[in-house]
Order: structure tokens, then sequence, then C-alpha cells
């Protein structure tokens, strides 16, 4: 296993470590330069994304399961398909109803991260 690199142009997922991230949470670094990052999360059922912000916007991709967001204040439900836009220093966050799975775009990458 191993770590995905900065402009690593093919990344194979059965390749790429995840590393726990919270409670529940497992992050994996999946292809990112310094204009943008692809990164997925797969969260166990009850597991918390806390509430934060960041300077980078962020586009988050349901893949699988269920879950409650809340986007500078509104909570709705989500599940498979649905998509979701945090622009820049958005407070957001989320709870796992349905063990599921975010494949999230960040712009520019997150530094801190890696």
């Amino acid at each position: 296993m191993a770590k995905t690199e900065k402009s690593q142009r093919w990344v194979f997922y059965a390749d790429i470590d995840g590393s726990s991230v919270g409670e529940g949470v497992t992050r994996k670094i999946l292809a990112y330069d310094e204009e943008g990052m692809c990164v997925e999360h797969s969260f166990e059922k009850g597991a918390v994304g806390s509430l934060h912000s960041h300077p980078q916007t962020q586009i988050t991709y349901v893949a699988d399961g269920v879950f409650e967001f809340e986007i500078d204040g509104e909570k709705k439900t989500v599940k498979k398909g649905d998509t979701m836009l945090k622009q820049n220093s958005i407070v957001h966050g989320c709870v796992c109803l349905e063990k599921g799975a975010l494949i999230d775009f960040f712009t520019p990458m997150r530094k801190d991260f890696v």
C-alpha cells in the first residue's frame, strides 16, 4: 500500500492506504495537485464530520449511504447521487445515518491533508 503523491497521474484505489481521521471515519487521498484535490471519506453509521470551515471551496458527492448535512446553518438529509457545494469559509459538517462514502473535491488542494 502507498500514499498518493502530488501530481501523480494514475491513482489506483486498491493501492492507496486509508487513514483514520475520527471515530468511524477513514480518509483516502486520491489524485491531487496545487489546483485541486479528490478525497474519499468513508463513514460508519453514527460517525460525525464535525462542524468546521476552511478557505477551499468543496464539492461533495455522496457515493453511498445516507447523511444529515449542515451547511451554513441549514440541515438536509442527502443520499447516494446527491451533491453539495460548500464555498470557501462556509461552516459545514455531517452525521452518517447509514454507512457510506463521500467523494470530496477541493480547490485549491488541502495542504493540511498531506
